[in-house]
């Protein structure tokens, strides 16, 4: 299959594919010599189409490039313990976001309860916002999970 081909199998644009190319992550087949069908263009197999859809679910489950890559070299030498430490980092940087992202929730429900409350005065979403703004240029007058939440 042609290189056009290959993106539409992968769900990913021609662009994409060189990319990853140029990273090392996808081969780049040999142009074949000469006229005819073939026409010197490069060709793509059920190989290349594997490989690129294990780069994009390992990107969907949030590993980087480089680390698909290292991932891509650990399955070549078979090394499951070596997957396996990579997989546990992962697992440890989506526990931090979704930590992360909890606070933010909480204090979001918190201040979407406050806002509710009908008080006078500026509505405490925007406050916290404003608040935000300002503690970020003094690191003062917020708490660190509302700091965490807007910035």
């Amino acid at each position: 299959m042609t290189i056009g081909a290959l993106a539409k199998a992968g769900g990913v644009g021609v662009e994409t594919v060189r990319y990853y190319q140029r990273r090392g992550l996808l081969g780049l087949p040999e142009r074949p010599a000469g006229g005819g069908s073939s026409g010197g263009i490069r060709r793509y197999g059920a190989d290349d189409v594997r490989r690129l859809r294990f780069i994009r679910s390992a990107q969907a489950a949030g590993f980087t490039l480089d680390q698909i890559g290292e991932l891509l070299a650990l399955d070549a030498a078979n090394d499951r313990a070596g997957v396996r430490r990579l997989a546990s980092a992962r697992v440890a940087a989506l526990d931090e976001q979704i930590a992360g992202l909890t606070a933010a929730r909480d204090a979001l429900s918190a201040l979407a309860d406050a806002c509710g409350s009908g008080g006078v005065g500026p509505c405490p979403i925007l406050a916290a916002f404003k608040d935000a703004d300002q503690s970020a240029k003094s690191s003062t007058g917020v708490s660190s999970s509302l700091r965490t939440a807007w910035t």
